[in-house]
């Protein structure tokens, strides 16, 4: 796996995010090549895993845009994507889907 995947990964479990799942999107129909979800225990452990991934991957990641709210924090790193949701967002959005069905398309090609 992309070094730069396990590192993210890696801080958000240490950290007690849940439920972490990495799409590699690479060579697909979507503008970044890995998305990263996982799953926060809540609104205040949403903004504090976001916290944890700045510490830990600055100066070596660039963070091109957060958009961050207690529910949902989505991590611009150009190439990857990170989204960190409480379990009810996660539910509602349903990213998994969408995404498995970009990274299904891409590995029929």
């Amino acid at each position: 796996m992309n070094p730069r995947i396990e590192k993210i990964s890696a801080i958000l479990d240490q950290n007690k995010a849940e439920a972490i799942e990495v799409f590699d999107l690479q060579g697909g129909d979507y503008f970044a090549d890995y998305v990263v979800i996982a799953s926060s225990l809540g609104e205040r452990h949403t903004l504090a895993l976001l916290d944890h991934l700045k510490k830990g991957l600055k100066p070596e990641e660039q963070f091109l845009y957060v958009d961050e709210s207690g529910d949902w924090v989505a991590i611009d790193l150009g190439d990857i994507l990170v989204h960190i949701l409480t379990p009810q967002y996660r539910v509602k959005y349903d990213l998994e889907s969408f995404l498995g069905e970009i990274a299904a398309r891409k590995n029929k090609a």
